[in-house]
């Protein structure tokens, strides 16, 4: 069977240097394209196949050979294959030994195996010496280089962390968290069936001082989450406040009202009044 090969176009060209060598078992998607890359980037690529007459499709430039003659070729070898095809490698003992094995392999599950297939490859020769590169990227990006979309990414300030930042939402978190408690068990000792079974001081105590208690957490949530923005003109839209800021109105005034009637000098007074106390005459 005839080779195909593909064009290779070298991005950089020094007929001064001498070609390094570079070795890669396997023929496959990621073993071509990354042949591919070398060839451009001005090395010289040898590949090792086991069939090496049936293997095609191959960058224009590259060379094929049995496992043994490729890897006599170059101290550095990657090793573009499956981990289930390592084992030809414990034949291959004495013409690794001493040379670089670059690992580009990647697992089909998280501990699929009890060891990496780095250190299972150091283990079948221990005479090289093991690499990890290049399992992060694909053929696919390999092949498309620069044209490929998701290779771009938008560059960003590092934010500084802010303690004050973070204190403000944790806070908001758990205000709105303990507020939707509070409101829910209000909905349902609202209920006639649990209203019935509770006695007049329990209904009393949740309605009101539950009631009040929900009133301030969820305010003081939304309080929260306003934060500085509402003394910051440059965050008011026509100069009119935020929706959040008009929903506090109303709130505000109630538990503003609610605390001067709960001053002692005001809640004795009531309290008498309740009693059925009543203002001595003169006359």
């Amino acid at each position: 069977m005839e080779k195909t090969y593909i064009d290779a176009l070298p991005l950089t060209m020094n007929s001064s240097e001498k070609q390094e060598t570079v070795c890669i078992f396997g023929t496959g998607d990621f073993g071509r394209s990354l042949g591919l890359k070398m060839l451009q980037c001005g090395y010289f690529v040898v590949f090792g196949s086991r069939n090496p007459q049936m293997t095609n499709l191959l960058p224009n430039g590259a060379e094929v050979l049995s496992y043994s003659e490729a890897a006599k070729k170059s101290d550095i070898i990657i090793i573009a294959i499956h981990r289930e095809h390592y084992d030809f490698l414990t034949e291959l003992t004495e013409v690794l030994n001493g040379k670089i094995l670059v690992d580009i392999s990647n697992n089909l599950k998280i501990n699929q195996y009890p060891e990496s297939n780095a250190e299972y490859l150091a283990q079948l020769v221990p005479g090289a010496h093991v690499v990890k590169a290049f399992n992060t990227i694909s053929a696919w990006a390999l092949q498309s280089g620069a044209l490929d979309a998701s290779r771009q990414a938008i560059l960003k300030k590092e934010v500084p962390f802010s303690t004050s930042t973070a204190w403000l939402y944790d806070s908001y978190v758990a205000l709105g968290i303990l507020g939707f408690f509070l409101f829910v068990l209000l909905g349902i000792t609202s209920l006639p069936s649990v209203s019935n079974a509770v006695n007049w001081r329990e209904f009393r105590f949740v309605q009101s001082k539950l009631g009040y208690l929900t009133l301030i957490l969820c305010t003081a949530h939304t309080l929260v989450y306003g934060g500085k923005k509402f003394l910051n003109p440059s965050n008011l839209k026509w100069y009119l406040p935020a929706a959040y800021v008009l929903g506090l109105i109303i709130p505000c005034i109630v538990l503003v009202i609610k605390f001067v009637l709960i001053m002692p000098c005001v809640d004795n007074t009531l309290t008498r009044i309740r009693q059925g106390w009543e203002r001595n005459s003169k006359h």
